[in-house]
C-alpha cells in the first residue's frame, strides 16, 4: 500500500556565485549565517528562475550592485564544497554597477584585492574558485 506522497529525488541543489571585479579588486560578502566567513556573493536558484536571473537577483540582494557585462565562467560541483548539502554552483564573472552595500544574509560587503594572499578567510570552496579565476585571467 502506498501513501500517495511523492518523495523529492535525491539530487544536488543548484546555486550561483559571482566574481564581481572592479579593476584589480573583487567583491566579497561576510556571511551572517553558517557557514560563517567571507564568500563570493551568490545563492540558491529558485524554482522557475534561470541561473542568469538568479545571479543578477542574488548579487543585487547581497551587494546592492547591478551585475553587468557578465558571463558564465565555470561550474563547480565538488560534493563537499558546501557543508550543509551537495550544491552545484554556476559561477559568473562580471562587473558591478552602483553603490556597494550589504543586504539579505550579508553582514558586510567589501572590495578586496584580487590576490589570494590578500583575502580574508573564505567559506565554501571560494578560495579555490578565486585562485582558478586568477589563473584563468592571467
Amino acid at each position: 500500500m502506498t501513501t500517495g506522497k511523492k518523495t523529492a529525488p535525491e539530487t544536488p541543489v543548484l546555486a550561483v556565485d559571482a566574481i564581481i571585479q572592479n579593476g584589480d579588486s573583487l567583491v566579497l560578502v561576510k556571511r551572517k549565517n553558517p557557514p560563517h566567513g567571507w564568500a563570493l556573493p551568490g545563492g540558491l536558484v529558485e524554482v522557475g528562475e534561470t541561473v542568469e536571473e538568479a545571479a543578477v537577483r542574488e548579487i543585487k540582494e547581497e551587494t546592492g550592485l547591478e551585475l553587468i557585462n557578465y558571463f558564465q565562467w565555470h561550474v563547480f560541483s565538488e560534493p563537499q564544497r558546501d557543508p550543509r548539502q551537495h550544491t552545484v554552483s554556476v559561477c559568473f564573472a562580471g562587473e558591478g554597477r552602483g553603490e556597494l552595500t550589504a543586504g539579505t544574509d550579508a553582514g558586510q560587503a567589501e572590495y578586496f584585492p584580487l590576490k589570494i594572499d590578500k583575502l580574508p578567510p573564505l567559506a565554501f570552496d571560494h578560495k579555490k574558485i578565486i585562485k582558478k579565476f586568477i589563473e584563468y585571467s592571467s
